[in-house]
Protein backbone atom coordinates (compact mmCIF):
# COMPACT_ATOMS: atom_id res chain seq x y z
CA UNK A 1 0.00 0.00 0.00
CA UNK A 2 1.10 3.11 -0.88
CA UNK A 3 2.07 5.58 1.79
CA UNK A 4 -0.35 8.57 1.16
CA UNK A 5 1.40 10.79 4.36
CA UNK A 6 2.71 14.15 3.13
CA UNK A 7 6.94 13.88 2.66
CA UNK A 8 8.66 16.78 5.02
CA UNK A 9 10.16 19.33 2.60
CA UNK A 10 14.31 19.22 3.72
CA UNK A 11 15.18 21.88 5.30
CA UNK A 12 17.52 24.12 3.43
CA UNK A 13 21.38 24.22 3.99
CA UNK A 14 24.03 25.90 3.04
CA UNK A 15 26.30 25.01 0.25
CA UNK A 16 29.35 23.54 0.97
CA UNK A 17 31.59 25.76 -1.60
CA UNK A 18 34.53 27.64 0.14
CA UNK A 19 38.23 26.02 0.21
CA UNK A 20 41.31 27.30 1.68
CA UNK A 21 42.14 30.20 -0.36
CA UNK A 22 38.25 31.38 -0.30
CA UNK A 23 38.85 30.95 3.84
CA UNK A 24 42.04 32.52 3.87
CA UNK A 25 40.74 35.78 1.89
CA UNK A 26 37.36 36.12 4.22
CA UNK A 27 39.75 35.38 7.30
CA UNK A 28 42.51 38.19 6.01
CA UNK A 29 39.52 40.66 4.80
CA UNK A 30 37.41 40.50 7.98
CA UNK A 31 40.47 41.57 9.84
CA UNK A 32 43.06 43.80 7.67
CA UNK A 33 41.69 47.34 8.05
CA UNK A 34 43.19 46.45 12.19
CA UNK A 35 46.83 47.06 10.10
CA UNK A 36 45.74 50.46 8.44
CA UNK A 37 44.68 52.05 11.81
CA UNK A 38 44.10 51.50 15.34
CA UNK A 39 46.39 50.02 16.57
CA UNK A 40 48.66 53.07 16.62
CA UNK A 41 47.02 54.75 19.07
CA UNK A 42 48.28 52.10 21.60
CA UNK A 43 51.38 53.92 20.87
CA UNK A 44 51.32 56.50 23.61
CA UNK A 45 49.90 54.26 26.00
CA UNK A 46 52.62 51.41 25.50
CA UNK A 47 55.17 52.92 23.25
CA UNK A 48 57.08 50.34 21.31
CA UNK A 49 57.87 48.17 23.49
CA UNK A 50 54.95 48.34 25.33
CA UNK A 51 52.74 47.40 22.18
CA UNK A 52 55.18 44.82 21.06
CA UNK A 53 55.11 42.72 25.10
CA UNK A 54 51.07 43.05 23.97
CA UNK A 55 50.59 41.97 20.90
CA UNK A 56 53.44 39.07 21.45
CA UNK A 57 50.66 37.46 23.92
CA UNK A 58 47.64 38.86 21.69
CA UNK A 59 49.04 36.77 18.63
CA UNK A 60 49.14 33.56 21.15
CA UNK A 61 45.71 34.31 22.08
CA UNK A 62 44.70 34.60 18.81
CA UNK A 63 46.30 31.67 16.90
CA UNK A 64 45.18 29.02 19.74
CA UNK A 65 41.43 30.73 20.28
CA UNK A 66 41.01 30.36 16.33
CA UNK A 67 41.78 26.65 16.24
CA UNK A 68 39.29 26.05 19.80
CA UNK A 69 36.53 28.25 18.25
CA UNK A 70 36.49 26.63 14.77
CA UNK A 71 35.76 23.13 16.50
CA UNK A 72 33.22 25.28 17.65
CA UNK A 73 31.98 26.52 14.67
CA UNK A 74 31.71 22.99 12.65
CA UNK A 75 30.37 21.10 15.13
CA UNK A 76 27.11 24.18 16.09
CA UNK A 77 27.13 25.31 12.22
CA UNK A 78 24.46 28.38 13.17
CA UNK A 79 24.48 32.46 12.52
CA UNK A 80 24.27 32.96 16.08
CA UNK A 81 28.23 31.99 16.48
CA UNK A 82 28.96 32.25 19.96
CA UNK A 83 25.48 32.56 21.40
CA UNK A 84 24.28 29.41 19.70
CA UNK A 85 27.46 27.43 20.95
CA UNK A 86 27.06 29.34 24.52
CA UNK A 87 23.10 28.32 25.00
CA UNK A 88 23.79 24.76 23.73
CA UNK A 89 27.15 24.56 26.19
CA UNK A 90 26.32 26.81 29.60
CA UNK A 91 22.32 27.11 28.89
CA UNK A 92 20.42 30.04 28.15
CA UNK A 93 21.48 32.87 30.68
CA UNK A 94 24.88 32.85 29.54
CA UNK A 95 24.36 31.90 25.88
CA UNK A 96 22.57 35.54 25.71
CA UNK A 97 25.50 36.77 27.40
CA UNK A 98 27.50 35.56 25.24
CA UNK A 99 25.74 36.70 22.13
CA UNK A 100 25.35 40.06 23.45
CA UNK A 101 28.88 40.08 23.89
CA UNK A 102 29.25 39.06 20.19
CA UNK A 103 26.73 41.58 19.03
CA UNK A 104 28.61 44.89 21.09
CA UNK A 105 31.80 43.44 19.27
CA UNK A 106 30.54 43.76 15.91
CA UNK A 107 28.44 47.17 16.38
CA UNK A 108 31.23 48.66 18.16
CA UNK A 109 33.85 47.93 15.49
CA UNK A 110 32.83 49.39 12.75
CA UNK A 111 32.09 53.13 13.95
CA UNK A 112 35.95 52.73 14.21
CA UNK A 113 36.56 51.76 10.56
CA UNK A 114 34.28 54.41 9.70
CA UNK A 115 36.88 56.84 11.16
CA UNK A 116 40.11 55.65 9.19
CA UNK A 117 37.57 55.62 6.32
CA UNK A 118 36.87 59.61 6.69
CA UNK A 119 40.56 60.06 7.74
CA UNK A 120 41.62 58.54 4.39
CA UNK A 121 39.43 59.91 2.28
CA UNK A 122 39.82 63.28 3.95
CA UNK A 123 43.58 62.98 2.62
CA UNK A 124 42.29 63.36 -1.26
CA UNK A 125 39.24 65.66 0.04
CA UNK A 126 40.10 68.02 2.67
CA UNK A 127 37.34 70.04 2.41
CA UNK A 128 34.88 67.31 3.86
CA UNK A 129 35.36 66.46 7.35
CA UNK A 130 36.23 63.54 7.98
CA UNK A 131 32.87 62.83 10.34
CA UNK A 132 30.62 63.53 7.14
CA UNK A 133 32.37 61.36 4.87
CA UNK A 134 32.21 58.18 8.41
CA UNK A 135 28.41 59.21 8.39
CA UNK A 136 28.24 58.51 4.85
CA UNK A 137 29.98 55.29 4.21
CA UNK A 138 27.99 53.91 7.16
CA UNK A 139 24.37 55.34 5.07
CA UNK A 140 26.13 53.76 2.07
CA UNK A 141 26.88 50.39 3.35
CA UNK A 142 23.91 49.64 5.27
CA UNK A 143 21.79 50.33 2.44
CA UNK A 144 23.56 47.89 0.39
CA UNK A 145 23.08 45.42 2.81
CA UNK A 146 19.32 46.34 3.01
CA UNK A 147 19.35 45.82 -0.98
CA UNK A 148 20.49 42.32 -0.59
CA UNK A 149 23.96 43.08 -1.80
CA UNK A 150 26.31 40.14 -0.97
CA UNK A 151 29.85 40.84 -0.51
CA UNK A 152 30.70 37.38 -2.61
CA UNK A 153 34.06 35.37 -1.22
CA UNK A 154 35.15 35.69 -4.44
CA UNK A 155 35.06 39.64 -4.23
CA UNK A 156 36.34 39.68 -0.79
CA UNK A 157 39.01 37.86 -2.13
CA UNK A 158 40.40 40.14 -4.69
CA UNK A 159 40.20 43.16 -2.44
CA UNK A 160 41.47 41.48 0.06
CA UNK A 161 44.60 40.33 -2.18
CA UNK A 162 45.14 44.29 -3.08
CA UNK A 163 44.95 45.20 0.46
CA UNK A 164 48.04 42.78 1.62
CA UNK A 165 49.76 43.81 -1.40
CA UNK A 166 49.39 47.57 -0.57
CA UNK A 167 50.80 46.70 2.79
CA UNK A 168 53.91 44.87 1.35
CA UNK A 169 53.95 48.30 -0.85
CA UNK A 170 54.27 50.55 2.00
CA UNK A 171 56.50 48.41 3.81
CA UNK A 172 58.62 48.04 0.51
CA UNK A 173 59.06 51.99 0.77
CA UNK A 174 59.36 52.52 4.16
CA UNK A 175 61.82 50.20 5.25
CA UNK A 176 64.95 51.85 3.21
CA UNK A 177 64.16 54.55 5.71
CA UNK A 178 64.19 52.26 8.89
CA UNK A 179 66.70 52.99 11.39
CA UNK A 180 66.97 50.48 14.65
CA UNK A 181 67.78 53.37 17.21
CA UNK A 182 64.24 54.74 16.33
CA UNK A 183 62.36 51.66 17.90
CA UNK A 184 63.77 52.53 20.94
CA UNK A 185 63.02 56.08 21.12
CA UNK A 186 60.72 56.55 23.91
CA UNK A 187 60.14 52.45 24.22
CA UNK A 188 57.87 52.74 27.52
CA UNK A 189 56.80 56.59 27.78
CA UNK A 190 54.65 55.42 31.09
CA UNK A 191 56.80 52.61 31.95
CA UNK A 192 55.99 48.71 32.33
CA UNK A 193 51.68 50.19 33.20
CA UNK A 194 51.86 51.30 29.53
CA UNK A 195 51.80 47.36 28.36
CA UNK A 196 48.36 47.03 29.83
CA UNK A 197 47.16 49.63 28.64
CA UNK A 198 48.15 48.92 25.02
CA UNK A 199 46.38 45.13 25.50
CA UNK A 200 42.88 46.66 23.09
CA UNK A 201 45.18 47.80 20.57
CA UNK A 202 46.84 45.11 20.23
CA UNK A 203 43.75 42.77 19.76
CA UNK A 204 42.23 45.47 17.25
CA UNK A 205 45.40 43.91 14.53
CA UNK A 206 43.21 40.72 14.78
CA UNK A 207 39.79 41.48 16.02
CA UNK A 208 37.19 40.15 14.76
CA UNK A 209 38.82 37.28 12.95
CA UNK A 210 36.19 34.45 14.44
CA UNK A 211 33.42 35.30 12.15
CA UNK A 212 34.99 33.24 9.39
CA UNK A 213 34.56 30.24 11.84
CA UNK A 214 30.76 30.73 10.76
CA UNK A 215 30.86 29.58 7.68
CA UNK A 216 31.92 26.15 8.86
CA UNK A 217 28.58 24.89 6.56
CA UNK A 218 29.52 26.14 3.57
CA UNK A 219 33.08 24.73 3.24
CA UNK A 220 34.17 21.78 1.45
CA UNK A 221 35.99 19.32 3.87
CA UNK A 222 36.28 21.50 6.96
CA UNK A 223 38.49 18.94 8.74
CA UNK A 224 40.89 20.08 6.44
CA UNK A 225 40.13 23.10 4.99
CA UNK A 226 39.41 25.22 7.85
CA UNK A 227 43.10 23.93 9.30
CA UNK A 228 44.60 25.34 6.12
CA UNK A 229 42.35 28.44 5.50
CA UNK A 230 42.62 29.34 9.01
CA UNK A 231 46.64 28.49 9.71
CA UNK A 232 47.13 30.62 6.56
CA UNK A 233 45.23 33.59 7.48
CA UNK A 234 46.62 33.51 11.18
CA UNK A 235 49.95 33.21 9.94
CA UNK A 236 49.68 35.97 6.96
CA UNK A 237 48.28 38.45 9.80
CA UNK A 238 51.05 37.67 12.31
CA UNK A 239 53.79 38.24 9.31
CA UNK A 240 51.70 41.36 8.57
CA UNK A 241 51.44 42.69 11.73
CA UNK A 242 55.25 42.58 12.40
CA UNK A 243 56.50 44.07 8.88
CA UNK A 244 53.32 46.46 9.81
CA UNK A 245 54.53 47.78 13.14
CA UNK A 246 58.47 47.68 12.45
CA UNK A 247 58.42 49.76 9.03
CA UNK A 248 55.86 52.13 10.40
CA UNK A 249 57.94 52.87 13.72
CA UNK A 250 61.58 52.76 12.01
CA UNK A 251 61.00 55.39 10.23
CA UNK A 252 60.98 58.24 12.61
CA UNK A 253 60.19 57.05 16.11
CA UNK A 254 56.53 55.66 17.05
CA UNK A 255 54.93 59.84 17.50
CA UNK A 256 55.38 59.96 13.99
CA UNK A 257 53.06 57.13 13.16
CA UNK A 258 50.47 58.50 16.13
CA UNK A 259 50.06 62.19 14.90
CA UNK A 260 49.37 64.64 12.31
CA UNK A 261 51.37 67.89 11.99
CA UNK A 262 48.72 69.29 14.12
CA UNK A 263 49.27 67.42 16.82
CA UNK A 264 46.25 65.32 16.81
CA UNK A 265 46.15 61.39 16.95
CA UNK A 266 45.42 59.90 13.62
CA UNK A 267 43.19 57.59 11.75
CA UNK A 268 46.02 57.47 9.15
CA UNK A 269 49.04 56.32 10.05
CA UNK A 270 50.42 54.51 7.49
CA UNK A 271 50.20 58.11 5.00
CA UNK A 272 51.87 59.36 8.18
CA UNK A 273 54.85 57.58 7.97
CA UNK A 274 55.31 57.33 4.03
CA UNK A 275 54.71 61.61 4.12
CA UNK A 276 57.54 61.56 6.64
CA UNK A 277 59.99 58.97 4.84
CA UNK A 278 58.96 59.81 1.02
CA UNK A 279 57.32 63.22 1.27
CA UNK A 280 53.54 63.89 0.29
CA UNK A 281 54.27 64.56 -3.16
CA UNK A 282 55.34 61.17 -3.98
CA UNK A 283 53.18 58.68 -5.70
CA UNK A 284 53.15 55.99 -3.29
CA UNK A 285 52.23 58.81 -0.72
CA UNK A 286 48.51 58.77 -3.26
CA UNK A 287 48.83 55.35 -3.65
CA UNK A 288 48.42 54.00 0.13
CA UNK A 289 45.68 56.76 0.70
CA UNK A 290 43.55 55.26 -1.92
CA UNK A 291 44.79 51.68 -2.22
CA UNK A 292 44.50 51.99 2.05
CA UNK A 293 40.73 52.12 1.02
CA UNK A 294 40.28 48.88 -0.11
CA UNK A 295 41.19 46.91 3.23
CA UNK A 296 39.25 49.31 5.06
CA UNK A 297 36.17 48.45 2.98
CA UNK A 298 36.63 45.29 2.61
CA UNK A 299 36.42 45.05 6.99
CA UNK A 300 33.54 48.00 7.12
CA UNK A 301 31.36 45.55 4.75
CA UNK A 302 32.23 42.44 6.32
CA UNK A 303 31.42 43.54 9.68
CA UNK A 304 28.18 45.66 9.40
CA UNK A 305 27.04 42.02 7.46
CA UNK A 306 27.99 39.70 10.59
CA UNK A 307 26.64 42.91 13.09
CA UNK A 308 23.13 42.27 11.18
CA UNK A 309 22.69 38.88 11.34
CA UNK A 310 23.92 38.83 15.34
CA UNK A 311 21.78 41.20 15.89
CA UNK A 312 19.21 39.29 13.88
CA UNK A 313 19.57 36.25 15.13
CA UNK A 314 18.46 37.88 18.93
CA UNK A 315 15.49 39.30 17.54
CA UNK A 316 14.14 36.34 15.95
CA UNK A 317 15.02 34.52 19.45
CA UNK A 318 13.11 37.48 21.34
CA UNK A 319 16.01 38.09 23.54
CA UNK A 320 15.57 41.41 22.00
CA UNK A 321 12.57 43.18 20.60
CA UNK A 322 11.62 40.97 17.89
CA UNK A 323 11.04 43.62 15.21
CA UNK A 324 14.85 43.02 15.32
CA UNK A 325 14.25 39.69 13.59
CA UNK A 326 12.21 40.21 11.02
CA UNK A 327 13.00 39.61 7.21
CA UNK A 328 11.90 42.39 5.07
CA UNK A 329 9.46 40.75 2.43
CA UNK A 330 10.92 42.84 -0.74
CA UNK A 331 14.62 42.66 0.03
CA UNK A 332 14.72 39.46 1.94
CA UNK A 333 17.62 41.08 4.56
CA UNK A 334 17.41 42.00 8.38
CA UNK A 335 16.25 45.30 7.33
CA UNK A 336 15.72 46.59 10.92
CA UNK A 337 18.51 44.89 12.62
CA UNK A 338 20.61 46.95 9.93
CA UNK A 339 19.22 49.55 10.49
CA UNK A 340 19.35 49.64 15.10
CA UNK A 341 22.95 49.10 14.27
CA UNK A 342 23.63 51.56 12.04
CA UNK A 343 21.86 54.03 14.19
CA UNK A 344 24.19 52.70 17.31
CA UNK A 345 26.95 52.88 15.47
CA UNK A 346 26.50 57.05 14.23
CA UNK A 347 26.20 57.92 17.71
CA UNK A 348 29.36 56.13 18.38
CA UNK A 349 30.71 57.91 16.12
CA UNK A 350 29.48 61.34 17.37
CA UNK A 351 31.74 61.22 19.96
CA UNK A 352 34.63 61.35 17.93
CA UNK A 353 36.56 58.97 20.17
CA UNK A 354 38.44 56.29 18.02
CA UNK A 355 40.23 54.79 20.61
CA UNK A 356 37.56 54.28 23.13
CA UNK A 357 35.02 52.59 20.96
CA UNK A 358 38.14 50.88 19.85
CA UNK A 359 38.38 49.26 23.61
CA UNK A 360 34.46 48.62 24.05
CA UNK A 361 34.43 46.81 21.11
CA UNK A 362 37.56 44.68 22.59
CA UNK A 363 35.69 44.19 25.99
CA UNK A 364 32.76 42.66 24.04
CA UNK A 365 35.48 40.41 21.90
CA UNK A 366 37.43 39.28 24.97
CA UNK A 367 33.67 37.80 26.63
CA UNK A 368 33.05 36.46 23.40
CA UNK A 369 36.37 34.43 23.72
CA UNK A 370 36.11 33.27 27.53
CA UNK A 371 32.70 32.31 27.11
CA UNK A 372 33.21 30.31 24.10
CA UNK A 373 36.66 28.36 25.51
CA UNK A 374 34.18 27.68 28.65
CA UNK A 375 31.67 26.42 25.95
CA UNK A 376 33.91 24.45 24.31
CA UNK A 377 35.27 22.73 27.55
CA UNK A 378 31.49 21.95 29.03
CA UNK A 379 30.49 20.56 25.35
CA UNK A 380 33.68 18.24 25.69
CA UNK A 381 32.13 16.94 29.17
CA UNK A 382 28.68 16.69 28.60
CA UNK A 383 28.52 16.28 25.00
CA UNK A 384 31.73 13.47 24.24
CA UNK A 385 29.54 11.83 21.20
CA UNK A 386 28.68 14.82 19.52
CA UNK A 387 29.92 14.98 15.25
CA UNK A 388 33.09 17.28 15.71
CA UNK A 389 33.90 17.90 12.02
CA UNK A 390 37.05 19.55 13.15
CA UNK A 391 38.84 19.03 16.56
CA UNK A 392 41.20 21.87 17.69
CA UNK A 393 44.70 20.23 18.29
CA UNK A 394 46.47 19.91 21.59
CA UNK A 395 43.43 19.78 23.22
CA UNK A 396 42.59 20.96 26.17
CA UNK A 397 46.48 22.99 25.70
CA UNK A 398 44.84 25.57 23.24
CA UNK A 399 41.28 26.14 24.45
CA UNK A 400 42.90 26.68 28.00
CA UNK A 401 45.98 29.17 27.07
CA UNK A 402 43.04 31.18 24.87
CA UNK A 403 41.21 31.47 28.15
CA UNK A 404 44.03 32.24 30.36
CA UNK A 405 45.03 34.93 28.17
CA UNK A 406 41.74 36.58 27.30
CA UNK A 407 40.75 36.17 31.17
CA UNK A 408 44.34 38.00 31.73
CA UNK A 409 43.37 40.70 29.08
CA UNK A 410 39.86 41.28 30.46
CA UNK A 411 40.98 41.76 33.96
CA UNK A 412 43.79 44.07 32.86
CA UNK A 413 41.56 46.38 30.73
CA UNK A 414 38.99 46.89 33.14
CA UNK A 415 41.78 47.95 35.38
CA UNK A 416 43.00 50.78 33.18
CA UNK A 417 39.61 51.47 31.44
CA UNK A 418 37.28 51.69 34.34
CA UNK A 419 35.09 54.26 32.87
CA UNK A 420 34.68 52.25 29.86
CA UNK A 421 34.39 49.05 31.88
CA UNK A 422 31.71 50.59 33.24
CA UNK A 423 29.83 51.88 30.45
CA UNK A 424 30.54 48.02 28.65
CA UNK A 425 28.70 46.78 31.56
CA UNK A 426 25.88 48.73 31.97
CA UNK A 427 25.11 47.76 27.83
CA UNK A 428 25.55 44.28 29.41
CA UNK A 429 23.22 44.66 32.72
CA UNK A 430 20.90 46.85 30.95
CA UNK A 431 20.23 44.00 28.16
CA UNK A 432 20.13 41.21 30.79
CA UNK A 433 17.47 43.16 32.46
CA UNK A 434 15.16 43.30 29.43
CA UNK A 435 16.23 39.29 28.97
CA UNK A 436 15.24 38.35 32.75
CA UNK A 437 11.95 40.75 32.50
CA UNK A 438 10.74 39.54 28.76
CA UNK A 439 12.28 35.93 28.26
CA UNK A 440 12.42 34.59 32.25
CA UNK A 441 9.39 36.31 33.53
CA UNK A 442 7.48 37.10 30.30
CA UNK A 443 6.53 40.68 31.41
CA UNK A 444 5.94 42.91 28.63
CA UNK A 445 6.70 39.89 26.38
CA UNK A 446 3.31 40.60 24.94
CA UNK A 447 4.35 44.20 23.99
CA UNK A 448 6.24 43.41 21.36
CA UNK A 449 4.60 40.54 19.79
CA UNK A 450 2.33 40.60 16.96
CA UNK A 451 -0.90 37.90 16.29
CA UNK A 452 1.21 36.94 13.30
CA UNK A 453 4.82 36.30 15.04
CA UNK A 454 2.62 34.09 18.03
CA UNK A 455 1.40 31.69 14.89
CA UNK A 456 3.64 28.39 14.90
CA UNK A 457 7.41 28.63 14.10
CA UNK A 458 7.86 26.85 10.80
CA UNK A 459 6.87 30.26 9.11
CA UNK A 460 9.93 32.14 10.76
CA UNK A 461 12.59 29.22 10.56
CA UNK A 462 12.02 29.02 6.65
CA UNK A 463 12.28 32.91 6.94
CA UNK A 464 15.56 32.43 8.68
CA UNK A 465 16.76 29.69 6.25
CA UNK A 466 16.31 32.28 3.19
CA UNK A 467 18.15 34.80 4.84
CA UNK A 468 20.93 32.56 5.30
CA UNK A 469 21.01 30.86 2.17
CA UNK A 470 21.37 34.05 0.11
Amino acid sequence: MKNSSPQKKPAPRLNRTLGPVMLWGLGVGYVISGMYFGWNLGLPQGGTLGLAIATFFIIIMYVTFTFSYSELACAIPKAGGAFDYATRGLGKRLGFLGGMAQIVEFVFAPPAIAFAIGAYVHIFLPDWSVLHIAIGAYLLFTFINILGVRAAASFELIVTVIAVLELLVFAGATLPSFEFKNLMIEPLPNGYAGIFAAIPFAIWFFLAIEGVANVAEETINPQRNISIGFGAAILTLVVLCILTFVSSIGVAGWEAAVYDRNGAPSDSPLPLVVAEALGKDHILYRIVGVVGLFGLVASFHGIILAAGRATFEFGRERYIPPIFGRVNRTFRTPMNALIINMIVGIIALMTGKTGDIITIACFGALTLYIVSMLSLFALRINEPDMPRPFKVPLYPLFPFIALLIATFALVAMTFYNVKLALIYLMILGGSYFYYYLVVEIGIFSGLFSTEEEKKPKKPKKEEKEDFLGE
